[in-house]
């Protein structure tokens, strides 16, 4: 499916100049920090005649604030503000709104903030365009009912978040036609990766493809394709495919100016029915009204790109799953995640099975 064309997004708001600002994480991972940058390239395409910029929380520059500084510099009076995440876990909830409600207390500019890219009719159809396009490099005589599509998301301390990962999996499996589906994890929660394959290579498919549901390339993705490709050499019996993740298809740059439109016409509804924040949630009740802060002020802008790799990330600093440890700590204070010892997540991630204590915090830091 190709994008259709949408109408020109007026310059001028009631509350003056408009302006875009795309808010994401950060990496160390050069390779994941220019597909972000390109991504916002394209935004701009689809937005001609306003201004957009974008900005980091951590371990990348230029940072949020820088943005929010380059578009008051071009006479921006009303940001819209929109997180650069698949789904709404901490830094979406907390830590995002936090910098921009601090922004704009200090220097009066509007601020309005909108939602996650999220389950949506454009994301399930670049999610199988991604698939669809892994498919046709293999051999075609292995019929779609006897192939198993397992798609893995980032994982979070987040329920809510997690769980959006799995409808986007019966989405794809329904639509497509597999004969089964299977929805992993690559860190803080469970199934993570390669117990949860080996769990599936059980049901007895002769083909698995893995799709990380991810935006950007960097750490967790190439741990994806280690521990997957752990799994195929101890199965040669079963053809595992290797799907690329969503990046800057048109139809991901279609939703991201979507989510800007419901801004504008103040449509943007968050899914408050279900957050560990506002609700109490199975498991998580004590999350109840945590203060929504921002834990990213001591990581902010700094740049200490890694050096094991040339640009995109081969997991180098984190073979294992255990992260080379940073030269400026990242230690805060978090809310335990309630699973954190299950046997198929978190310390499940060493070698060989071999257990290893990990916090959800270092695992949710690593992301692209």
């Amino acid at each position: 499916m190709v994008s259709s064309p949408a109408q020109p997004l007026a310059a001028l708001g009631p509350h003056g100049k408009l302006g875009v600002m795309v808010c994401g994480h950060g990496s160390r991972n050069r390779l994941a920090v220019g597909e972000f940058a390109q991504l916002a390239e394209g935004l701009r395409t689809r937005l001609p005649g306003v201004p957009v910029d974008y900005g980091y929380l951590e371990f990348a520059r230029p940072i949020l604030r820088d943005g929010l500084d380059n578009l008051r510099a071009q006479g921006v009076e009303h940001v819209l503000a929109v997180p650069g995440m698949l789904f709404a876990a901490g830094h979406a909830k907390n830590d995002i709104p936090s910098v921009l409600n601090t922004y704009a207390a200090e220097t009066g500019l509007r601020i309005d903030y909108g939602r996650e890219l999220g389950v949506d009719r454009k994301m399930i159809q670049a999610a199988a365009a991604r698939i669809e396009a892994c498919l046709m490099q293999a051999d075609a005589s292995v019929p779609r009912h006897d192939t198993l599509l397992v798609v893995v998301g980032r994982g979070s301390s987040d329920p809510d978040a997690n769980s959006n990962v799995s409808k986007v999996t019966r989405m794809l499996v329904e639509g497509m036609g597999f004969g089964w589906g299977e929805t992993l994890y690559s860190g803080v929660t469970f199934p993570l990766v390669e117990p949860g394959l080996r769990h599936a290579i059980k049901l007895g498919f002769r083909r698995i493809v893995v799709f990380p549901y991810f935006l950007f390339s960097g750490v967790l993705v190439s741990r994806i394709r280690q521990h997957t490709q752990r799994v195929a050499e101890d199965h040669p019996e079963i053809e595992f495919l290797s799907a690329s993740y969503l990046g800057d298809h048109p139809l991901v740059l279609d939703t991201f100016r979507e989510r800007v439109e419901e801004v504008i016409r103040g449509e943007t509804q968050m899914n408050c029915s279900l957050c560990k924040y506002r609700a109490q949630v199975l498991g998580f009740e004590s999350e109840v009204g945590a203060p929504q802060r921002s834990h990213h002020h001591h990581v902010e802008g700094l740049v200490e790109s890694c050096t094991l790799c040339e640009r995109e990330c081969t997991g180098a600093c984190q073979p294992d799953g255990v992260p080379i440890p940073l030269s400026h700590s990242h230690d805060h204070s978090h809310a335990p995640y309630p699973q954190a010892n299950h046997p198929l997540g978190p310390r499940s991630l060493g070698a060989a099975g071999s257990p290893v204590s990990i916090s959800a915090e270092s695992q949710e830091t690593q992301q692209a």
